[in-house]
């Protein structure tokens, strides 16, 4: 069975993100940054959906823009559920993941601690590494409120062990930090 892929790659035309090779794909978000908005299902909603069936690939064919977008996203969400696992409601788990995606220790394309440098094209100039740096997290300040929201059914309880049981899983036997690191 193949993985899931995007379907923002053949529904709409994806506007790269400065020269990378990634994809600058409208969110639904109240998150200032440099993300186009949209009403509709978005990458975030996407990722969200196909991340636990994509989780246990080792490998994905990469077929555009949005495509790499996503496995950074699958990448990061399993970040978020790491850090998910030792808060104990709801409260707590959203200053965590906010706290995560304002973190300057998480990797982006082209630097050395990106697992996937041989498949992203690393921005070419500062302006570009800045739009690309101010995209992800705003993508990654929304990734973390609608995990919240899927992740904590009871807000006074602790997460959802459906959700906790893919923490440890490694997309691709990779992950956006190395394994041991904490954030």
């Amino acid at each position: 069975m193949p993985a899931y892929h995007s379907k923002f790659d053949t529904e709409l035309k994806v506007l790269p993100l400065g020269n990378t090779n990634m994809g600058k794909l409208p969110i639904r978000t109240n998150f200032k940054g440099p993300a186009p908005q949209t009403n509709q299902d978005d990458i975030i909603d996407e990722a969200l959906t196909y991340f636990k069936p994509n989780i246990f690939f080792r490998e994905f064919e990469i077929k555009g823009p949005a495509d790499r977008t996503m496995i950074y996203l699958i990448f990061y969400i399993t970040e978020c559920l790491r850090k998910l696992q030792k808060s104990p409601n709801k409260i707590a788990g959203q200053k965590d993941l906010h706290a995560l995606a304002l973190s300057h220790l998480l990797p982006i394309p082209g630097e050395n601690g990106f697992p996937l440098n041989s498949m992203y094209k690393a921005p070419q100039s500062k302006p570009d590494e800045d739009e690309m740096r101010a995209y992800l997290q705003q993508i990654r300040q929304e990734i973390g409120a609608r995990l919240c929201d899927l992740a904590f059914p009871d807000p006074q309880d602790r997460p959802s062990k459906w959700w906790l049981c893919f923490a440890r899983r490694r997309f691709m036997d990779k992950g956006l930090v190395g394994q041991g690191v904490n954030l």
